[in-house]
């Protein structure tokens, strides 16, 4: 559904139908919860993030969790994991930033849709200052315009906010132009071999330059292999997500105590 301001007073009053959902908190007729996957920081030996990835009440999957959403209950849906996943990491203790993926083409007001986590974040008293807002994966971003917005209204809040699958098509460098978000993270495929693929390795190296000159951290993320690891180190990028290091946990999360890199 389009998030332009409508221009009739039928579509206005659409939009204030889903807002009230939100606002409401409609209950969704299915339950989920949070695996955690840490995002490591291989210099300071720390975790910096542990983004939240749905999965079923018992841990089933993520799909046997996303097959149930659709068209008429999205906007539930993203609002609904908002707060579950920040109630969820309090109830743990969780001290690191936490990564909550979301949907920019399900958000018609951003200050308005941000009100439930807002009070997601004081009820639990989780920091609004350790919430990433990171752009689903494979949310297709037509409207660059539209994403600079909401981000914008984001770090007006005090919400730090990550572009997921850079360099993967939808997330490019356009998006750059105009705004520059808190965190970039580069897409697997430019992961994947990146320490046997010398074009892989100049793009992303020419990447980890550009967010250097305009203050983007950036994080490396299907990290699976030794090799891959030591070419990221060699490039200079210190944030890494991956089976490598770290499978997701389910409704738990790995304290700094418990790193332990690949030599």
């Amino acid at each position: 559904m389009n998030h332009a301001c409508h221009q009739n007073p039928a579509a206005h009053q659409a939009d204030e139908a889903v807002c009230s959902i939100c606002r409401d908190g409609v209950a969704l007729d299915f339950s989920f919860s949070f695996a955690f996957q840490p995002i490591i920081d291989i210099q300071a030996r720390r975790v910096f993030a542990h983004e939240a990835l749905v999965r079923g009440p018992q841990g089933e999957s993520a799909l046997s969790v996303l097959e149930r959403v659709n068209a008429a209950n999205r906007y539930q849906f993203d609002q609904a994991c908002r707060v579950q996943a920040i109630r969820t990491a309090a109830s743990l203790g969780m001290q690191s930033k936490l990564s909550i993926n979301f949907l920019p083409n399900a958000i018609y007001r951003p200050e308005v849709c941000i009100s439930t986590t807002l009070k997601a974040a004081e009820t639990y008293h989780f920091p609004v200052e350790n919430i990433i807002f990171e752009t689903v994966e494979g949310e297709r971003i037509e409207d660059g315009r539209w994403l600079e917005e909401v981000f914008r209204a984001y770090r007006r809040i005090g919400f730090l906010t990550a572009i997921d699958d850079f360099g993967a098509g939808y997330a490019g460098l356009n998006l750059l132009a105009d705004f520059q978000p808190d965190i970039i993270k580069l897409d697997m495929g430019l992961i994947r071999g990146i320490d046997q693929h010398k074009n892989r390795r100049v793009i992303v190296s020419a990447v980890a330059g550009l967010c250097a000159e305009l203050g983007i951290k950036l994080i490396a993320e299907g990290v699976e292999t030794r090799g891959e690891l030591a070419c990221l180190r060699d490039l200079g990028i210190e944030l890494i997500q991956g089976y490598l290091l770290s499978r997701p946990i389910f409704e738990g999360f790995l304290p700094d105590g418990a790193i332990d890199l690949p030599g």
